[in-house]
């Protein structure tokens, strides 16, 4: 049996996951039934056949910071192989250094960061700054990319923020630009040899054919399988995505290998 990775799941503690849930459904003007939290994403995916799960959440505000890795990492410990945890960061903070410190020391495997919610620009002086020291502590970043509305992440400012910060590795969440994605495929598939891209939040808008293009326009080895939960609903993602006109050894990679070997998984 194909094993999954789901490498886009946002995760709340249970007290506060109704209210970022409803957040989340503001800002995207969707209706949601999934709670948001770990027991409800495991419940939910592990039935469809998910294996492993990359998570994380976000701070918009600098103080949120450490609370929130904290949470990541109790969560990693809690779920022992099944959850690989990313923290989070804010340009804002007053030491990142330290920050960026205990985020390793607890546990944490790589950064999330999303400039619409966070309000920067990704190739600004704060982000820059920021990555330079992510990719100086061996840290990948998953970052979101692209909104129609807003112009933070959108493909261009991608494009200058990889040429700022060569030596990082990022995974540009939906396909590098949501709602924007042949910019994004235009001004960055097969440009960078540290971009990575995740499917996320795009299947349900994209068709199956021009989905299965934005892969090999990436590279079948550089796209990761997400969810976005609580976004979408995994039997929905999976359906969609099997009807992309993919090869076997591509399906492999999207939905596990490429996870493993970037994020170091013990598959």
């Amino acid at each position: 049996m194909q094993n999954i990775i789901d490498a886009h799941c946002h995760i709340y503690p249970r007290k506060i996951a109704p209210k970022a849930v409803e957040g989340i459904n503001r800002f995207y003007d969707l209706k949601m039934d999934a709670k948001g939290t770990v027991e409800d994403l495991l419940e939910r995916e592990m039935k469809a056949g998910v294996t492993h799960f990359l998570c994380h959440s976000v701070a918009t505000k600098p103080e949120q910071v450490n609370s929130i890795n904290e949470f990541i990492s109790e969560e990693v410990k809690l779920h022992k192989g099944l959850i690989t945890g990313f923290g989070t960061l804010h340009p804002d903070s007053e030491d990142m250094e330290g920050d960026i410190s205990r985020l390793i020391e607890l546990g944490l495997e790589g950064v999330k960061m999303h400039p619409d919610f966070q309000h920067y620009h990704i190739d600004g002086e704060r982000s820059v700054r920021l990555s330079h020291m992510v990719a100086d502590a061996g840290l990948p970043i998953l970052v979101h990319c692209g909104d129609y509305r807003y112009d933070l992440s959108n493909p261009e400012r991608v494009a200058n923020f990889l040429k700022k910060v060569p030596e990082i590795t990022m995974i540009g969440a939906h396909f590098g630009g949501w709602s924007m994605w042949d910019e994004a495929a235009q001004l960055l598939a097969g440009r960078f040899k540290n971009l990575y891209v995740d499917c996320s939040s795009s299947l349900y808008a994209l068709e199956p054919g021009r989905a299965t293009e934005l892969v090999r326009e990436y590279g079948a080895n550089r796209v990761l399988f997400g969810t976005d939960y609580p976004m979408w609903d995994i039997n929905d993602e999976l359906e969609r995505f099997s009807k992309m006109d993919l090869t076997d050894e591509e399906r492999r990679m999207v939905l596990c290998d490429n996870a493993v070997r970037l994020l170091k998984i013990d598959d």
